[in-house]
């Protein structure tokens, strides 16, 4: 059977709901609330300085450009502040805050979005992408995103999008982090052809932010769909995989263990440090759940 990402519909007047937590819990994480009612949410980033969520949308095909996605914003207790703070996207994913805005993946360009009132700034295209995915941005105000069809990373600098590096080795980029000298990449794996399906998953991968070399990370061992990603400190990360519905902490000697298991559509998720909290979209069934790390 051929895998394809499914499309995601809202029905009409849904609005965002809290729902209870489900007595979910596991060694090392508690669910403590789910939200409900979003639309093929993919990416969650919390913003310390307004203290809110922001939630990508693609209400719609991954690949479509249908002017459905939207941006909602989320109150840390899982309530809606508002439902359509940024509309009118096409499948927007990955979500980063550079400079005092707010930055998201919109199938082939960067979205500079105002963070006081949602309104969209300036569109940037990326030549050649067919799927940016996860969105990152560096100490320098450069914001990076990778194209998960393409076994690139984009750099969006100075008003300019360039490919930062393309190489087989990141095969299906997909979450990413700037950390330090370094692109921090994750990757869905080898695909085969067939939809979302990979021949081989996807492992952990360092790129250096001055001369673009690679190195994979921990024991190079391929273990999963990767697709969100955050870092805990200490050479730690939290992951997700997608297709195998899993929360996952990646230790820094390459030690993978099971944190949570919340179902296939496992997406990019964000996190307060301060409180511990991972914010994980859970894109096939519509909901956002706040997980507090023991």
């Amino acid at each position: 059977m051929r895998f394809k990402k499914p499309c995601f519909a809202l029905a009409a007047g849904m609005t965002l709901a809290l729902a209870g937590a489900s007595g979910v819990r596991a060694e090392g994480a508690e669910k403590v609330w789910e939200a409900t009612g979003l639309a093929g949410p993919e990416s969650a980033l919390y913003d310390p300085n307004a203290g809110v969520i922001y939630v990508s949308n693609v209400d719609g095909e991954p690949l479509g450009k249908d002017g459905k996605g939207w941006i909602a914003k989320v109150s840390l207790d899982g309530k809606t502040i508002t439902k359509d703070f940024v509309t009118g996207l096409n499948a927007p994913m990955g979500l980063a805050i550079s400079g005092g805005k707010l930055f998201v993946a919109d199938i082939d360009e960067f979205v500079e979005i105002n963070l006081a009132d949602g309104k969209v700034v300036a569109k940037y295209p990326a030549a050649g992408a067919k799927r940016l995915n996860d969105t990152a941005a560096d100490n320098n105000g450069n914001v990076y995103s990778t194209d998960t069809l393409t076994n690139s990373v984009y750099r969006l600098s100075g008003g300019k999008v360039d490919v930062f590096v393309k190489d087989d080795r990141i095969a299906g980029p997909n979450g990413i982090l700037a950390e330090g000298d370094n692109l921090i990449v994750n990757t869905w794996g080898v695909l085969t052809g067939e939809g979302w399906a990979t021949k081989t998953p996807g492992g952990m991968f360092k790129v250096s932010l001055a001369d673009k070399s690679i190195t994979a990370m921990g024991d190079g061992k391929p273990f999963g769909n990767l697709d969100g990603m955050i870092a805990l400190g200490d050479g730690a990360y939290v992951l997700t995989d997608w297709m195998a519905g899993k929360v996952l902490k990646y230790s820094k000697d390459g030690k993978v263990d099971t944190l949570l298991e919340i179902g296939q559509g496992a997406a990019d998720l964000g996190y307060d440090p301060a409180s511990k909290t991972l914010y994980i979209p859970q894109m096939l069934k519509g909901e956002l759940y706040a997980v507090k790390l023991q």
